[in-house]
């Protein structure tokens, strides 16, 4: 079966990815400022998330490579992947949270979103991360 042809890379990618990435930051960082147990927090589904992020730095560090030096589309093609999974996995990770934790995350999540620094984004990317720069 033919695969669908992928554009070389969309154009809101790094926007998308960087994004995505200051989303995430700001849900660990409510939930680390949370009063939950360890047990509270359904760390299979946690783990998920950190390997999302994980693939978005990796995405954003490869939007930086000269061209040639990777495949491209293979890396459009499981980005584009782990991007669809980001709303369906945070919604899992949330439903699984007890139903008092949801007020005060939201309420938390929504400051520091507010709050981060776009530069943030890079955090941890090789040659972009700004604790490093």
């Amino acid at each position: 079966m033919a695969h669908p042809s992928l554009p070389e890379n969309p154009g809101d990618l790094r926007a998308r990815l960087e994004v995505a990435r200051l989303n995430l930051l700001a849900l660990f960082r409510a939930l680390d400022r949370m009063d939950l147990s360890a047990a509270e927090i359904p760390q299979r589904l946690l783990r998920q998330l950190f390997e999302l992020d994980g693939d978005y730095a990796e995405a954003l560090w490869a939007l930086d490579q000269p061209e040639g030096s990777l495949d491209r589309r293979a890396m459009l093609r499981d980005t584009l992947k782990s991007l669809e999974q980001l709303t369906p996995d945070c919604a899992r990770f949330r439903k699984k949270l007890p139903a008092r934790a949801h007020p005060t995350l939201e309420q938390l999540e929504s400051r520091i979103r507010l709050a981060l620094n776009p530069k943030e984004a890079y955090s941890m990317v090789p040659g972009r991360d700004p604790e490093n720069v």
